[in-house]
């Protein structure tokens, strides 16, 4: 079974409310995105609505056919949002308003683990499946299973920044073995295994190459891309890497 693609079209809402325009739209990127191949549509509508809008998840809701994955904190007020919207999956993330983009995964072994319950619970009886994005750490992926969600994604972030240092060989394959090893363990206690986060196109295969990870999430790489190619061209290259040794 090839991995799937999820990609995440933030940053097409990024560059439109760069000059406050209704162009580009990111429920047309989606669109191209599934006409290129991709399995589903990612979008984190964070609570400061920096880049996604709430009428772009509404109308994303209406036209995406694969799956679509809503991104979010942890809090009352984004969890009715999502039962509201009904999306096919929801992704719990870790949320602070002044970061670039999302830092680390939840620390559901500690200091989320209120909110993150309380959130599971409520998607739970909406019958809205969840998923946690979390370090690759055993502790972490425990305490997944705990609150009995069905998925977690895994931040591949800190191998992806240990790819781009000189001679980087050796500390990258440590965090691979930590992304292998957490994946193992997850499938173990009945987990599916999804990966994202500074995945690009030079460093996304050994990733995908990771038995029992489903499927990946990738956005800044591609939407970066398709500023030169074209948003179709930018997904179907993607597709191509992570099934070249399918």
């Amino acid at each position: 079974m090839s991995i799937a693609l999820h990609v995440n079209i933030d940053h097409v809402a990024t560059l439109r409310q760069a000059r406050g325009t209704s162009y580009p739209d990111p429920v047309w990127a989606a669109s191209l995105c599934e006409l290129a191949g991709a399995d589903g549509i990612t979008v984190h509508l964070r609570e400061d609505r920096r880049h996604i809008q709430d009428r772009d998840v509404e109308l994303l809701r209406k036209t995406v056919r694969g799956v679509l994955n809503l991104e979010m904190a942890a809090t009352p007020e984004m969890v009715d949002k999502a039962i509201a919207l009904r999306p096919d999956i929801v992704t719990l993330v870790p949320e602070r308003r002044e970061e670039r983009t999302t830092e680390g995964g939840l620390d559901v072994a500690g200091s989320a683990r209120i909110a993150v319950q309380e959130a599971v619970a409520a998607l739970h009886e909406a019958r809205i499946p969840v998923s946690l994005f979390i370090a690759p750490d055993l502790t972490q992926v425990r305490a997944a299973a705990q609150l009995k969600v069905p998925r977690i994604e895994l931040h591949t972030g800190q191998y992806c920044e240990e790819t781009l240092k000189p001679g980087h060989a050796v500390h990258a394959a440590t965090e691979l073995e930590r992304l292998a090893q957490a994946t193992e363990d997850a499938i173990r206690l009945g987990i599916h295994v999804a990966a994202g986060h500074g995945l690009d196109y030079p460093n996304v295969r050994p990733v995908a190459r990771i038995a029992g990870v489903e499927e990946l999430n990738i956005g800044h790489a591609i939407v970066a891309r398709a500023v030169l190619t074209g948003m179709e061209q930018a997904v179907r290259d993607m597709i191509a890497l992570l099934r070249q040794d399918a």
